[in-house]
């Protein structure tokens, strides 16, 4: 039976509210090896200990059930009651999912933080008109750019073929004058050794996850953004579970919220180093790299503004407030 007809077959059993033991499905796009599936392989286990064995989640990896951008409407649909996506996807649906993508806004873990703290209400908010609810969200480490050459300058952008993944790095590659292409994680290796992409800016995670070593020879640390995994259940899904299955759920997924982002800022260091250790060119920006990746960053933010309205104006503003306040 193919695994979609599996996973739809799973979900017409959960929707027949059980008293006794549930069991759910859940993909993720991301292989075993990344922090947010090591977290993800907790949580699950977390699940299933609060709920004394009554409640198992059973989790899909690599996109072996869906590809990644099927999630969004598998899970709306309850095709699977809950999933693992990158925000970012969803920035085509609302502009607010967009914001941690944005280049140089926030670039460090406490900024991060702050930004989805001010952002969330929003965007639990845009979840529910689609029924769906955000249990936690965990960030990728701090972007860098992954190239075959050294990268100095703005100009030595021009006429590559850039990685993509979500509306704003396809956006930010245009800025860049290259040639954006939609790679997700998985194809990663496969783009490379075929000349799909030359480039991409992505974490030290994905680059070792990925082996970019075999592929590209220079590592620059840009630290652009931290975009964030979401993941998401389905409301109806979640009000049909057992009160202790409930619980056992909206506990651990507080945990995994903590555990995530301190595995994160775990992963910033051991990463970059495994990429050094694997022979590639790891280095700082330069100044005059830094000064026009900036410039596009304030465009870019100037311009998701014009499209977030009055909403984003007013979490962009709260985020200013709070930086400051905490410097």
């Amino acid at each position: 039976m193919p695994e979609q007809a599996v996973a739809a077959n799973h979900m017409a059993n959960n929707d027949q509210k059980q008293s006794d033991s549930v069991r759910w499905d859940m993909p993720t796009p991301y292989g075993d090896a990344t922090h947010h599936t090591q977290n993800l392989k907790q949580f699950v286990a977390d699940v299933e200990q609060a709920s004394h064995g009554q409640f198992r989640i059973v989790l899909h990896t690599g996109a072996s059930l869906f590809k990644h951008n099927e999630l969004p409407r598998a899970v709306r649909s309850r095709l699977v009651p809950m999933v693992e996506v990158f925000g970012g996807l969803l920035g085509n649906e609302n502009p607010l999912f967009k914001l941690d993508n944005l280049p140089f806004l926030a670039t460090d873990f406490d900024s991060a933080w702050q930004l989805y703290q001010v952002s969330k209400p929003a965007m639990e908010q845009a979840l529910a008109h689609h029924g769906l609810i955000l249990l936690y969200a965990v960030p990728w480490p701090p972007q860098g750019l992954y190239s075959q050459k050294p990268v100095t300058g703005l100009d030595d952008f021009s006429g590559a073929r850039m990685r993509a993944y979500s509306p704003v790095t396809s956006q930010m590659a245009l800025l860049l004058n290259t040639q954006p292409t939609t790679v997700q994680t998985v194809e990663i290796p496969q783009a490379f050794s075929t000349g799909m992409i030359d480039m991409m800016v992505t974490s030290p995670t994905t680059g070792v996850s990925s082996q970019s070593w075999d592929y590209v020879s220079h590592y620059t640390d840009i630290q652009a953004w931290l975009p964030k995994n979401l993941v998401l259940v389905n409301l109806r899904a979640f009000e049909r579970l057992p009160p202790v299955s409930q619980q056992a759920l909206m506990t651990a997924a507080a945990q995994a919220e903590k555990r995530g982002w301190q595995l994160a800022r775990e992963e910033t260091l051991t990463k970059t180093k495994a990429l050094a250790e694997q022979g590639m060119q790891v280095s700082l920006p330069t100044q005059a790299l830094m000064q026009g990746l900036n410039d596009i960053g304030v465009q870019m933010t100037a311009d998701w503004l014009k499209e977030a309205g009055a909403e984003g104006e007013a979490v962009v503003n709260q985020f200013y407030q709070l930086r400051e306040a905490s410097r």
